[in-house]
């Protein structure tokens, strides 16, 4: 594989489709804006078979992220192997545990994410969810963040968390969202019960669709002037809140 200065990186059509065919979990994968031939054909047949992520970037953009002939593609391979929500719920159970699940909504940061992980590893959460696009890039500064947690909880990255959210409530799971826009307290619901938790950007916090399918929103009462968290200062509060009603 050609490597670059970036760890888990790769370039060039061959190693980025000997890859994929190998089955490396390709975290994202720059395609250049306009690329079109055979190998491009060959490429673009695997990465739709493959379901991979990948962005239409101009060539400056992969010109930036290495100075040797890429060809006009780019990726980053992933450390880790992505679960699957529709298995991982059933085997929790099967395994006799109580689903904790933690649903990440447009969380970009990698520090972030990567504490966040950390935070759940040690709390009990069985598996965290990402959307497909638009999550922080699961690479070595996000293994380092966790302090290796990543390697010990399921990560599943989904097309359509819509779809996956409502797969979660037919499993039996309460959707509580954490949001400055509740009016109930973390402390109000049971999470003694199967359970998904959803965070948000700190943006704009959860999308408004998501909220609409929260069967409890709950905020982190705040007697500051400053009105809002961290988020993964969010997920360690409203977390170990679960950890001491299981306890």
């Amino acid at each position: 594989m050609k490597i670059t200065k970036y760890e888990n990186a790769i370039f060039g059509f061959h190693p980025i489709m000997e890859a994929i065919k190998a089955g490396k979990e390709i975290d994202t994968l720059f395609i250049q804006k306009g690329l079109k031939g055979d190998l491009f054909q060959e490429l673009w047949t695997l990465v739709k078979s493959h379901k991979v992520v990948y962005k239409h970037v101009p060539v400056e953009k992969l010109n930036r992220l290495t100075g040797k002939n890429h060809q006009g593609v780019f990726a980053f391979v992933s450390p880790i192997n992505f679960g699957n929500t529709a298995n991982v719920i059933p085997q929790i159970y099967e395994e006799g545990k109580t689903p904790l699940i933690l649903v990440l909504d447009r969380i970009t940061d990698v520090r972030n994410f990567g504490a966040i992980v950390r935070t759940a590893e040690c709390s009990g959460v069985n598996a965290i969810i990402v959307p497909e696009k638009g999550s922080a890039a699961i690479n070595g500064d996000a293994i380092k963040t966790s302090s290796g947690a990543l390697h010990n909880i399921p990560v599943c990255r989904e097309f359509n968390l819509r779809a996956t959210i409502e797969f979660l409530k037919n499993s039996g799971l309460q959707i509580i969202g954490c949001t400055e826009k509740a009016d109930d307290l973390i402390y109000t619901p049971d999470y003694t019960l199967p359970t998904a938790i959803i965070l948000g950007s700190e943006e704009d916090g959860i999308s408004e669709e998501f909220l609409q399918m929260c069967t409890n929103k709950t905020k982190i009462p705040m007697t500051g002037t400053i009105g809002s968290l961290n988020v993964s200062v969010s997920a360690g509060v409203v977390l170990y809140e679960a950890v001491r009603q299981r306890q």
